[in-house]
């Protein structure tokens, strides 16, 4: 990821698109018209022929991007988290304790009011996005090609992520041994309760007067990594 003070730019791995949607106002369209489409429908009934009507263009003009639909989920799963590592590095950049990093880390990880547009990106819808991760990030690993796909770097913006979050957790506790099964449950789970809280309330809880989801996860990894006495 390329990180500049004027200009934000969140870069995603070459070999996930045949041609960087970034480089044109029809991959910008393709872009911003799936984040709506997908949201809209579900990527099961996502296609490319549906995104070509809606952006008036055409079936084929996609596919000069990206060679299916899961390469495309690809490219917004890993576009997001290297936009989450982004706001990551500065949340903490000027903060000396670790714990004060883990916590404003969870409340970046936890966190489900992003504006919708941002000024450097606004074909990159990133509230919508974010509900794109809770509701479909699974289905860009749990597959059969994952191996493959982990090969060409298609999950090292997530990996990335995680990476940090877990040296914070070293920083806190050097001799926690699981900070990256930890970080990866944690941030799974957040989603799973996202989803049930809309849809399967009885697997989830409700506190009135706060974020229960974001309030359990923080103790969640506090207590987990908290040091003897």
């Amino acid at each position: 990821m390329n990180i500049q003070l004027s200009v934000v730019q969140i870069q995603v791995g070459p070999k996930i698109y045949l041609k960087d949607p970034e480089t044109s106002e029809l991959g910008k369209r393709i872009i911003s018209g799936s984040i709506e489409m997908i949201n809209e429908i579900g990527f099961e009934s996502f296609t490319f022929r549906k995104l070509g009507v809606a952006i008036l263009s055409t079936e084929a003009s996609i596919y000069r991007y990206f060679e299916s639909k899961n390469k495309l989920l690809l490219y917004l799963t890993s576009w997001y988290w290297a936009w989450m590592e982004y706001n990551l590095v500065f949340a903490v950049a000027n903060l000396k304790s670790p714990k004060e990093k883990l916590d404003r880390a969870m409340n970046l990880l936890t966190a489900h009011n992003f504006p919708e547009v941002h000024q450097d990106f606004p074909h990159m819808r990133v509230d919508i996005l974010q509900e794109i991760l809770v509701y479909e990030s699974s289905k860009a690993y749990l597959i059969k090609e994952v191996d493959s796909e982990n090969k060409i770097g298609a999950y090292l913006a997530y990996k990335r992520f995680v990476g940090r979050l877990s040296m914070i957790i070293l920083e806190i506790n050097p001799r926690y041994k699981y900070p990256h099964m930890l970080i990866s449950t944690v941030i799974e789970g957040i989603h799973h309760q996202r989803f049930f809280a809309a849809h399967l309330p009885a697997l989830t809880d409700f506190v009135k007067g706060e974020d229960a989801v974001s309030k359990c996860y923080t103790d969640l990894i506090f207590k987990t990594i908290a040091t003897k006495k």
